[in-house]
């Protein structure tokens, strides 16, 4: 069987005239098309054993990569001599690297489509190694050890500043010289469906000394996140155009935020209990190779914008210059009267990856340039995705401007910030003229009650 693979370099993965046997990733506008292909972390409903497995999302199914793998279907490719996919993480696939990756995603791909019998032609295989998404838990696609968040958006950060420092300059002095950033707690990264209790902590008006109690201001943050494939030394850097080589692929994400009790503690030091009790990401991570065809240079700075020191300057024409995203993020909210009476969804705020002032590549190489070393299945986010318009604003802060505008919900209810029983949906989803679209699935949550 392995003489009839083909060789990884005449495979176009993203090839828009590909269609698979798997018919429900032909369907028009689904997520998971055969020209995606995300991995991530599964396990069977009916799967007595108990064991997660690394698959891939196609149509309304997951490939079970492991299943594949015991049948040999990984042969000649970088992972044919250990099943790293019967595992709980993708923490080894990414440790490849990009470029080995790429080829177990161009293997997935043939083994997928319309004229491929590997798995289509074979019964046995096909019950064991196609799963039903509503069969399934999707878990944690990698153990993560190291989380930092960055606050990549000008529109969102002017926002802010206007809001906390309405007479001076809304961006602090250092900017637009370097993507700022904090590290984040790593443990409290949940899947997309797990629950948000809202959290305690100290709380200060204006005219009254500190009190402790639930959090009042709940808020969430529309961001995208970047997962590392191969790290870097400590002690060494990775150049800003090496850095797209060091990505595995990109998730979206809720970076839920206490805004009252972010207000009391962020001074002198930044983001501390405010942040540390829930991140919500999506469990697909769709590879930057699925992404190339809707990346492209940021927007040009504006005039009298500093240009980047030389070590966040990627070289013209290179694919880390090409590093905006064109990811099309939507925020839905559904309060818990808005499901009881049968009430859709509502829409509160959508905007673009490329609405953000630095790329990942620009956030790897500033964070590894102190020679801080990064490992695979570090995650790095972007911070809150704001556009220019009202409607664009990633977060209930922007939104209502501290609580001046409420959002008005369909059932008569207003949202200053979030109330126990909302549902938190981020989607995203790419598409231009000559590629097939692709999306990201959901990243949700529901905000449950203090204890």
């Amino acid at each position: 069987m392995t003489d009839d693979y083909p060789n990884t370099q005449s495979i176009d993965a993203n090839d828009p005239s590909l269609t698979s046997w798997v018919e429900s990733a032909n369907t028009p506008g689904i997520d998971f098309p055969i020209q995606n292909l995300p991995f991530g972390v599964f396990l069977r409903n009916d799967d007595n054993a108990n064991k997660p497995a690394v698959g891939v999302a196609i149509g309304d199914s997951i490939l079970d990569c492991s299943a594949c793998w015991n049948a040999g279907l990984f042969s000649n490719t970088p992972c044919e001599d250990s099943n790293i996919f019967a595992r709980g993480s993708c923490n080894r696939l990414a440790a490849l690297g990009r470029a080995r990756v790429r080829e177990i995603r161009d293997r997935v791909s043939w083994l997928l489509r319309s004229d491929t019998d590997a798995i289509k032609g074979n019964e046995a295989l096909r019950e064991r190694g196609i799963v039903s998404m509503s069969n399934a838990t999707m878990l944690m696609p990698f153990a993560i050890g190291d989380y930092t968040d960055f606050y990549a958006s000008a529109n969102h950060a002017t926002n802010v500043g206007k809001m906390f420092r309405p007479d001076g300059d809304p961006l602090l002095p250092n900017y637009k010289h370097l993507p700022v950033g904090y590290h984040g707690r790593a443990s409290s990264i949940v899947v997309s469906g797990t629950g948000i209790k809202r959290p305690h902590g100290q709380l200060k008006a204006d005219d009254a000394p500190p009190t402790f109690g639930p959090c009042r201001l709940l808020d969430h943050e529309l961001e995208i996140g970047c997962f590392i494939a191969s790290g870097n030394e400590l002690g060494s850097r990775i150049d800003v155009n090496d850095a797209p080589g060091h990505i595995f692929g990109i998730v979206l994400v809720n970076d839920w935020s206490a805004r009252d009790i972010q207000k009391w503690e962020y001074v002198p030091l930044g983001p501390f209990n405010a942040k540390n009790f829930g991140t919500t990401i999506s469990p697909w991570v769709v590879t930057l190779d699925a992404l190339a065809p809707y990346r492209k240079p940021l927007p040009a700075r504006a005039d009298g914008d500093p240009a980047p020191l030389p070590y966040l300057s990627p070289d013209a024409g290179s694919e880390s210059e090409a590093m905006g995203l064109e990811i099309n993020l939507e925020v839905t909210i559904e309060s818990a009267k808005m499901r009881e009476e049968g009430i859709a969804p509502m829409r509160i705020s959508h905007s673009s990856g490329m609405d953000l002032y630095w790329t990942f590549a620009q956030m790897i190489a500033h964070h590894t340039s102190t020679g801080c070393n990064m490992r695979a299945g570090d995650m790095l986010a972007s911070g809150t995705v704001s556009g220019v318009n009202e409607d664009q604003r990633g977060c209930m802060l922007e939104l209502t401007w501290r609580g001046q505008n409420p959002v008005k919900l369909p059932t008569g209810e207003e949202r200053k910030f979030l109330a126990d029983g909302d549902r938190l949906t981020i989607t995203g989803h790419c598409e231009r003229e000559g590629a097939v679209r692709i999306g990201f699935g959901e990243c949700s949550g529901v905000v449950l009650p203090a204890e």
